[in-house]
């Protein structure tokens, strides 16, 4: 399975998140971007699941997903489904 994205490092510093992603760094202002992980504990925060592929990260105790391309401001396009028929 190709993965979408390498997330290598989520940690947060209060309302930030500190993300590497792809080799490079980002900051994420947790109060644009998800109001219920910025209103979370920080053990709640530091309770989560990168998908397989990549392609996001799951909260499960405030049952919040984001998309890694959402974060990060890219776009990936969707494969092409082949049909039988």
């Amino acid at each position: 399975m190709d993965k979408a994205h390498d997330v290598q490092r989520v940690t947060f510093l209060g309302t930030t998140m500190l993300l590497r992603v792809d080799g490079k760094e980002y900051r994420i202002d947790l109060t644009k971007e998800s109001g219920r992980l910025a209103n979370a504990t920080q053990e709640q925060r530091e309770n989560f699941e990168v998908s397989p592929a990549g392609y996001g990260i799951h909260w499960p105790e405030i049952d919040e997903d984001l998309s890694i391309d959402g974060l990060i401001g890219a776009e990936h396009s969707c494969p092409l489904v082949k049909t039988t028929g």
